[in-house]
């Protein structure tokens, strides 16, 4: 883009003010629009290196065009612009403008991310990450929240997804691995957010293809492709998702976490991908999260419940010392209890949990009755879960139905799971929506006299 006009700026308020009369212009053509979108760009890309050091200042930037006459009054035709910009820009400086403009505007307005897709936007934003990784760090992290932003709200086209190479999925792995050690590092959180969204639309692509998808098409998850080919190459990033599964409280992350383990864990080349102890963390979070969740998060629920059988069934898991037997087992058999307070804390049986839970129970390691008979509630529990003992799943019949209930299972970004820890700790027990207790209750394990 060409600088039209010369400015002489003495400092960065004049730049700030000049700023705001180019998005001021009063335009009634798509060319006196096209004029001051050039006139934007050009005039921040010139002064980019003297007065926009930081994330703040390009977002600052960004939100002066967006909350601008020049945008209200032409919203869809400006956001075709930027869109089509980003197909054919070559700077980096204004590039990390138009993917600012894009990311700001789609987290606000969805209908921006969907204008992306139509327009064929997701093969330059995988290009841009991988052929521009060195140009600007501050670029290459948006161009990565754009990409995840506008993959979690909609199913990709097909004809975009079957361009990404394998040589593009290992190189986000290699950048995982060649960081610190640190979650909490810039570049880790955004680079798996792709990776857990990239394996979630290989598997609606896979168990739940859309209209435009041919049976013939059958695309293959690069994701996983590349774990069970290299996984031992990349085992940082298996232990980054369980540190944020364990700290993750945004419904729609957690289920692309479980996604991902649900097919690491019933994939045979991948059954061994964590090492044993990070598998042990995995098992704990598990715990302490499907004794946590609300009422009202019962499908989570069922995911984690449908993770927990392949987890526990074909990992290193199975094998002596047995992680957590009777912990997994005193848990099972209190989410088919019926009344009492086991039912106040998980509610009413559902037939799916009951289904779920007589999966998680034929774990040959798991079965009852190598422990002393228990009495009372926890007996009455562990007398139905027994039950569930005869009836008979089909495993291939159960394996299909899991991974299409797995990958249809979605909510909403933004929507917060509710805790009743959290909530107890906040003296607030309906706080979360949908929260549905009413008095601070301890764990069940509580209950039972045990921490």
């Amino acid at each position: 883009m060409e600088f039209e006009v010369s400015y002489h700026l003495d400092n960065e308020q004049q730049f700030w003010d000049e700023l705001d009369d180019i998005v001021a212009a009063q335009c009634q053509s798509h060319g006196h629009i096209d004029d001051a979108l050039r006139s934007y760009f050009a005039f921040v890309a010139n002064y980019k290196g003297d007065y926009l050091h930081t994330e703040y200042d390009i977002a600052r930037c960004s939100l002066k065009l967006l909350e601008s006459v020049l945008f209200s009054a032409h919203q869809d035709y400006v956001r075709r612009q930027i869109i089509y910009s980003l197909l054919e820009e070559d700077s980096p400086d204004t590039l990390h403008l138009i993917v600012a403009l894009l990311l700001f505007d789609g987290r606000d307005n969805e209908v921006t991310f969907e204008m992306m897709n139509e327009a064929g936007i997701f093969p330059r934003l995988a290009e841009l990450i991988y052929e521009r990784k060195d140009d600007n760090a501050g670029l290459h992290r948006m161009l990565l929240e754009l990409l995840y932003e506008m993959s979690r709200i909609q199913r990709l086209r097909i004809q975009d997804l079957i361009q990404i190479e394998d040589d593009f999925i290992q190189y986000l792995f290699r950048v995982i691995e060649g960081l610190s050690d640190d979650v909490n590092d810039p570049y880790h959180y955004p680079i798996i957010r792709v990776l857990l969204i990239l394996n979630e639309q290989y598997m609606v692509s896979a168990h739940d293809p859309g209209p435009d998808q041919a049976p013939t098409i059958k695309v293959t998850n690069k994701v996983i492709k590349t774990l069970s080919t290299h996984g031992t190459a990349f085992k940082t990033f298996g232990e980054n998702i369980i540190l944020l599964l364990n700290r993750e409280s945004e419904t729609s992350l957690q289920l692309l976490i479980l996604k991902l383990l649900y097919l690491l864990f019933t994939t045979p080349s991948t059954y061994e991908y964590f090492y044993t102890n990070d598998l042990r963390v995995l098992v704990d979070v598990m715990i302490r999260n499907l004794l946590d969740l609300p009422l009202s998060a019962r499908p989570l629920r069922h995911t984690y419940l449908r993770v927990l059988y392949p987890l526990l069934a074909h990992t290193q898991l199975k094998h002596p010392p047995h992680y957590k037997k009777d912990e997994l087992l005193r848990l099972l058999t209190m989410m088919t209890a019926s009344g009492g307070v086991m039912e106040h804390h998980f509610g009413a049986v559902d037939e799916t949990t009951k289904r779920l839970v007589g999966r998680c129970v034929c774990v040959p390691w798991l079965k009852i009755g190598e422990h002393p008979e228990p009495t009372g509630e926890e007996g009455n529990a562990k007398a139905g879960t027994r039950k569930l003992l005869d009836v008979e799943i089909p495993g291939g019949m159960a394996s299909s139905l899991s991974v299409v209930e797995v990958t249809t299972q979605k909510e909403r970004p933004g929507v917060i799971t509710g805790s009743r820890q959290r909530d107890e700790d906040q003296g607030n027990p309906d706080l979360e929506a949908g929260v549905m207790t009413t008095t601070q209750e301890k764990s069940p394990f509580e209950a039972e006299g045990e921490a």
